[in-house]
């Protein structure tokens, strides 16, 4: 048994606990789609596969219970990880057992379950590391939480896949399983410690009523300065998302090949993400967490103004592969700082619930320019839609003013409120 008193205890089990997390996405996202096409699946229906993802965009909805039912024998966070955990491993094994080509509805319902039981142990990990993480630990709780999740999705879909061609897709389900179970080895050892049943924002709250749930999220979200938070949160990503999404087509139609595109983008870029968030989360150790959001959000413009460049000029395989691992490396630096910064202003008697609803909010908020992006590309062109990304992600800087006065203001109502 080990507890969760010193910074790298907290940080390895969160890093465990991420990873497991990132498998099933991972397979969701790159695997399947391989998985399917080799079953010779159609393509409408290999897209209509992503909605088995949907309970990533969704779990906002359920995230109340996790606050609102907990076991004090298991543990407030550990009663929800372990069963989650647990279901993952079956869904994995059962999987293993099904032969490519065949069974492709338990298939499908296999993969939605996975997804469903790594969102739901997520809202739980969220909550975990917002009742243990101290202000200063945020950065470095956050390297945990990003890598850990990236090198899980790595992992499922990428290291896995690569190795399924010796040990097939079975071996793949069934390597995933021994994975998810040392992962539940590591969670069963860990001591969830004991937390007090707090009236302050600051610490998390034992037992809520539902009632206490929904009360003290309408306030957080009704509190001054929220609206800032909540547009800043939704728009970060605007013009990075639009321009990511085109940016594979772009490398295509220029005449590069599928395993150029996935050897820069899926491998070299991957790696400088997770050194991009590593970096973050240092800088956010360092310096205060809005000022280091800035500074990765001011530094991410340039590779995507780098993508612009690229469509105007002749896309050298140099040149590509220079602005794709800045790409990676600042998006990586920013999404670790932002998420830092977004768990530092969680009221954490309802950690769980409230960081979900932030982060379905960052989800959500960068969905749409994804979607318009290929039809506004077919009605322009390359070298507009990342012209049009660039400035996105230039606006977006203006609303760190409103933002930080929000926060100073915030800050300030503390101090008096304290005071008295």
């Amino acid at each position: 048994m080990f507890s969760s008193d010193s910074i790298p205890r907290k940080l390895g089990i969160l890093w465990v606990l991420y990873f497991v997390q990132g498998l099933p996405f991972g397979f969701q996202a790159t695997a399947l789609p391989i998985y399917l096409r080799d079953a010779g699946l159609s393509l409408t229906m290999i897209g209509f596969a992503t909605a088995l993802s949907l309970p990533w965009m969704l779990k906002a909805f359920w995230a109340p219970l996790v606050d609102r039912y907990a076991s004090d024998r298991f543990g407030r966070r550990r009663s929800w990880i372990l069963p989650m955990q647990g279901g993952l491993l079956v869904a994995c094994l059962v999987a293993g057992l099904i032969h490519p080509g065949s069974d492709l509805a338990i298939l499908f319902a296999l993969v939605f379950l996975m997804n469903l039981f790594a969102a739901t142990m997520d809202i739980a990990v969220d909550g975990l590391a917002i009742d243990l993480l101290e202000v200063s630990e945020l950065g470095r709780g956050n390297i945990a939480q990003v890598v850990g999740y990236k090198v899980g999705m790595l992992t499922g879909g990428g290291l896995l896949v690569w190795a399924s061609g010796t040990i097939g897709w079975q071996g793949l389900f069934f390597c995933m399983a021994l994975l998810v179970g040392v992962a539940i080895v590591f969670t069963l050892g860990y001591r969830e410690r004991h937390l007090p049943n707090p009236v302050e924002p600051t610490s998390p709250m034992v037992h809520p009523t539902m009632r206490d749930v929904l009360r003290l999220l309408r306030h957080r979200l009704t509190s001054s300065g929220m609206v800032w938070l909540l547009l800043f949160i939704g728009t970060y990503k605007l013009g990075e998302n639009m321009a990511d999404t085109m940016f594979k087509p772009f490398l295509y139609d220029a005449g590069f090949g599928r395993e150029q595109i996935g050897l820069w983008v899926g491998t070299w870029g991957m790696l400088f993400s997770i050194l991009g968030s590593f970096t973050g989360g240092m800088v956010a150790s360092r310096l205060p967490l809005l000022r280091t959001v800035g500074i990765a959000a001011a530094f991410r413009v340039l590779p995507v103004a780098g993508e612009w460049w690229l469509s105007v000029v002749v896309p050298t395989e140099g040149r590509v592969l220079a602005v794709t691992c800045a790409e990676h490396f600042f998006g990586g630096a920013l999404t670790t700082a932002l998420f830092a910064y977004m768990m530092s202003r969680v009221d954490k008697r309802i950690g769980a619930t409230h960081y979900t609803l932030l982060a379905a909010v960052e989800v959500w908020g960068k969905v749409p320019s994804g979607w318009v992006s290929g039809l506004i590309t077919e009605q322009t062109s390359y070298p507009f839609i990342f012209a049009l990304a660039t400035v996105l992600s230039v606006l977006f800087l203006a609303l760190l003013v409103p933002l930080s006065r929000s926060e100073s203001r915030e800050a300030a109502e503390r101090s008096v409120a304290a005071a008295n």
